[in-house]
């Protein structure tokens, strides 16, 4: 186990997950606290994808954006990646795990093209059957501490993802030179260096991963950003949109409230109050910001019922 959080509420326990599935597998979250008021759960848009396993029944609703009308239940949710925020309600006690997969690591997991459940979120039982999500569910909550609920895990992911089915060579290595340089090639050499037109990337790729690959590098590119703004001395959202390589701030700030639904001031006040009793020394699979341990994808919020 990487890391253990404890406050009055609950715990936090963090894992990097068995070596046999780096590249699919990038981190394993622990849960158990209860939440002393309703709140809204903000995730921004994601090139990977999520999975809960609920340990037992839990006030959840999701949707696109914060309006209370537009969400509904979802027991063990599974979200796909996605190319705007969701707003996830909740209440009452969370306990279970989140596991965070990368697009090659979802699509063996899953065996299906991830445009099927990109911009969604069903639960985990319509993926893997009623019968398998229960069992997996009740296996991982009897186990007696959260090193054993990981080792659990770990056994049952290399399991299913060593045999599933792999992405198409050049849509995968497209997929890791987009997040390994978080975003910062061009789609036409992209496409030059995996042998296939542009055109017939993009559309591969959409059906692939579900998103385009200009979707993907503007994802990794915010990501970049937020990384270098939580973790190095640079002043500014100017001077990390500079760094990230943003043209200039204005752009900086449009995909930043399009790929997480607020500014850059609002997210991090967001952020503030959850992520820093241990931001200073959460665990990281390596300096890479998507294969940090606590990215900061999501931030809270007070529920609202404005239409």
């Amino acid at each position: 186990m990487s890391g253990l959080r404890k406050s009055d509420s609950g715990e936090l326990a963090f894992c990097v997950p068995d070596p046999r599935l780096a590249g699919f597998v990038l981190e394993y979250t622990g849960q158990d606290w209860t939440l002393a008021r309703p709140l809204v759960r903000r995730v921004m848009a994601l090139e990977t994808v999520l999975f809960v396993i609920d340990f037992e029944p839990h006030a959840r609703r999701v949707g696109d954006d914060s309006r209370a009308a537009d969400r509904c239940s979802v027991v063990s949710p599974v979200t796909g990646v996605r190319e705007r925020p969701m707003a996830i309600e909740q209440a009452g006690r969370l306990y279970g795990l989140t596991v965070r997969l990368t697009a090659p690591g979802a699509r063996a997991l899953f065996g299906l093209p991830l445009c099927e459940i990109a911009n969604t979120c069903v639960g985990l039982a319509d993926i893997l059957g009623a019968r398998a999500a229960r069992q997996l569910a009740e296996r991982l909550a009897e186990a007696p501490d959260w090193p054993a609920r990981f080792r659990l895990l770990d056994g049952y992911l290399i399991a299913r993802i060593c045999g599933g089915p792999e992405l198409p060579v050049p849509v995968r290595r497209a997929w890791q030179r987009l997040t390994a340089l978080s975003g910062d090639v061009r789609i036409g050499a992209l496409a030059d260096e995996v042998g296939w037109s542009r055109q017939h990337l993009n559309a591969r790729f959409r059906q692939e991963i579900g998103l385009s690959p200009k979707t993907v590098a503007r994802i990794a590119r915010l990501q970049r950003a937020m990384f270098l703004m939580r973790d190095t001395r640079l002043s500014s959202w100017a001077d990390t949109a500079v760094a990230s390589g943003y043209a200039d701030q204005p752009h900086f700030n449009r995909d930043f409230r399009m790929l997480t639904g607020c500014t850059p001031s609002s997210f991090r006040a967001l952020t503030t109050e959850w992520t820093g009793s241990w931001e200073s020394d959460r665990p990281r699979t390596s300096a890479h910001p998507s294969e940090l341990i606590g990215a900061p994808w999501w931030a809270w919020e007070e529920p609202s019922e404005r239409p």
